[in-house]
């Protein structure tokens, strides 16, 4: 039935990014023609963008792709981004780690090049990246399991961030609008995401330039100083000054990175 099947399009293309026509015709058990006149459909329901020979989620179809096909994205960006916000980071302070994509990127560093510090996240990805670790105390929040992020949210989550003071905060975005808004695609990742930023005593944004001149549905906050944003060169000219107009730390990545450091060895 073609409810069934436009529903297992969108759940196809959610767990596998951007797809060729022909990879979602043999998903669904539906021919080429079939699949183009359901893409038409979906397109001007605004749940997805075609693209030459497939389609993708759309942008703005406040619909979150699943973490592994955002991981892979823009992954030269994030990692550059990773490591002008490592060079941030003092040793023996208390860093928070959100969930982000980005952020885990940050892990990632972290993990070839340790330094001592206490280090907090709601982040699967990111507690599982930093396990046995030498230097550095991991500990994950509890809370309730949101899988589209593989994060900790909820009120158990947020009442343990009542507790605790970090030095710095390190939090990716879903969307950062040109209004300067940080914009979240989920209720409970925006509500935990406001209250990190509360228990921080200086909030770095971890963002590539294809986060800005987007909203979705859940404000998180407003950019506004002392705050810093990490983009990379691809950030509008006018989006950067319209930053540091507001008075918002912006510091651009560089295109390419030196070196990747050896992970230590276990």
């Amino acid at each position: 039935m073609k409810p069934d099947r436009l529903e297992a399009l969108r759940h196809h293309l959610y767990a596998q990014g951007t797809c060729s026509i022909e990879e979602l015709a043999s998903a669904t058990g539906a021919s080429v023609a079939t699949i183009r006149r359901d893409l038409t459909t979906l397109e001007q329901q605004g749940i997805v963008s075609r693209t030459h020979g497939g389609a993708r989620i759309a942008a703005g179809a406040q619909i979150e792709v699943a973490f592994s096909v955002r991981e892979r994205q823009q992954l030269a960006e994030k990692r550059a981004i990773a490591a002008k916000a490592y060079d941030l980071i003092r040793p023996q302070s208390s860093v928070f780690l959100d969930a982000g994509t980005t952020v885990l990127q940050l892990a990632r560093r972290l993990r070839v090049s340790p330094m001592p510090l206490t280090i907090f996240t709601n982040g699967l990805m990111v507690a599982q990246e930093l396990m046995n670790v030498p230097q550095l105390r991991v500990t994950l929040l509890g809370g309730q399991l949101r899988s589209e992020n593989a994060s900790l949210v909820g009120p158990a989550a947020e009442a343990m961030l009542d507790r605790l003071w970090f030095d710095q905060l390190f939090l990716g975005a879903s969307a950062i609008g040109d209004d300067g808004g940080i914009y979240s695609v989920d209720a409970s990742e925006a509500s935990l995401n406001d209250r990190m930023m509360e228990r921080s005593a200086a909030v770095t944004v971890l963002a590539d330039a294809s986060k800005f001149g987007r909203r979705t549905t859940y404000l998180v906050a407003m950019l506004a100083p002392p705050m810093r944003v990490i983009s990379d060169k691809q950030l509008a000219a006018a989006r950067q000054r319209r930053l540091r107009e507001a008075g918002v730390d912006l510091v651009i990545a560089p295109d390419t990175l030196g070196p990747t450091p050896s992970a230590p060895t276990p």
